[in-house]
């Protein structure tokens, strides 16, 4: 019995380590998972909360408020472009910029330097933009993703042309 004694030790310490001697010891599972036996479960159901409603139409910011564009702007935005006179830059996909921010422009990594160009997209839908430069993500101002009739959440692909 004395030859097998440093063996059995070995052996407990190495089991006591994989949580096989847990069972053996009157050790709480220190996590616990629910719906299993022994585990507790969470059945507490919270009270109801009050809220109040956001401000209604004579409070709220909507586009066509915050859209601060002329209609002339708008007009001369989505004239057609003159044939022959712009190149493709590439295509990319755009998010709405800061609603702050007015007029027709489009911040992309296409572009180096600040220039006059336009954005297509896929449905054919054209307007007449500032290229400025940016980082990241492209984003494109609420005046042109009005004039595109694109929803403000969407992220649509545009093709970017430069004059």
């Amino acid at each position: 019995m004395n030859r097998y004694s440093p063996l059995l030790l070995v052996a407990a310490f190495g089991l006591s380590g994989c949580g096989l001697m847990d069972r053996f010891r009157a050790v709480p599972d220190s996590n616990p998972q629910p719906g299993i036996s022994g585990a507790p479960s969470a059945t507490e159901i919270a009270p109801p909360v009050e809220t109040t409603a956001l401000p209604g139409a004579a409070g709220a910011q909507t586009p066509e408020v915050l859209d601060q564009t002329t209609d002339a702007e708008r007009a001369a935005a989505m004239a057609a472009p003159t044939a022959g006179t712009e190149r493709e830059v590439g295509r990319v996909v755009v998010g709405l910029g800061p609603v702050t921010e007015q007029g027709f422009w489009l911040k992309s990594t296409l572009v180096a330097a600040p220039a006059k160009g336009r954005v297509v997209t896929a449905g054919g839908k054209s307007v007449a933009v500032d290229l400025l430069p940016g980082e990241g993500g492209a984003l494109m101002s609420l005046a042109a993703f009005r004039a595109l009739k694109l929803s403000l959440t969407d992220l649509p692909e545009v093709t970017v042309f430069a004059n």
